[in-house]
């Protein structure tokens, strides 16, 4: 298992080391130890697991403010995704700034995602599942999102979006969201 590190601080693809034979594959898709020994140090609490049924379903752009912010460690089990985290953390030289890439059941990468980021994720085919784990459980009260399109952030999608949650279409856009409390640390 390795880490390969993003264009945006403390974002990784985790790359897992993948043992085949002629009966199949098979490899660890965390391990909180190997993970920590290389600098990576999370505690997850909740596996969450979505299915989409239509190429072109977008989720996003998702976030949870603090004090129920959440790490996520993004994989898709079935299909394919474009996957966005973009930084939300005040102070942050790269805030406002996104990374996208694809995972999918293919590839078997990983998304590490910290806390003060919000996600996305757009599905490249039909039948898409995606499993995360979070580093804190879900509270409604602390849940927000931002618009799929806001200029500001100028996500490239590299698809169209299909089918959008009512939610998600009308998200505000980041400018228009006053309650974002996340805090860029050195």
């Amino acid at each position: 298992m390795k880490l390969v590190p993003t264009e945006l601080k403390d974002v990784y693809i985790v790359e897992p080391q993948v043992f085949g034979d002629e009966r199949g594959w098979f490899m660890e898709s965390w391990s909180q130890k190997k993970l920590a020994d290389l600098g990576l140090k999370v505690d997850f609490v909740q596996d969450n697991h979505s299915f989409s049924a239509a190429k072109g379903t977008l989720r996003g752009l998702h976030y949870q403010l603090n004090p129920m912010s959440q790490a996520k460690l993004i994989r898709c089990t079935r299909g394919k995704i474009w996957d966005v985290a973009v930084d939300l953390r005040q102070g942050s030289p790269e805030y406002a700034k996104w990374v996208g890439y694809e995972l999918s059941a293919e590839n078997k990468r990983g998304l590490f995602i910290p806390r003060g980021f919000a996600h996305g994720f757009i599905t490249l085919t039909d039948d898409v599942e995606v499993q995360y784990k979070a580093d804190n459980y879900y509270a409604p009260e602390c849940d927000g999102n931002i618009r799929w399109d806001d200029p500001d952030i100028g996500v490239k999608w590299v698809a169209t979006p299909q089918v959008l949650s009512a939610k998600d279409a009308k998200a505000p856009s980041l400018r228009e969201r006053t309650e974002l409390n996340f805090r860029y640390e050195h």
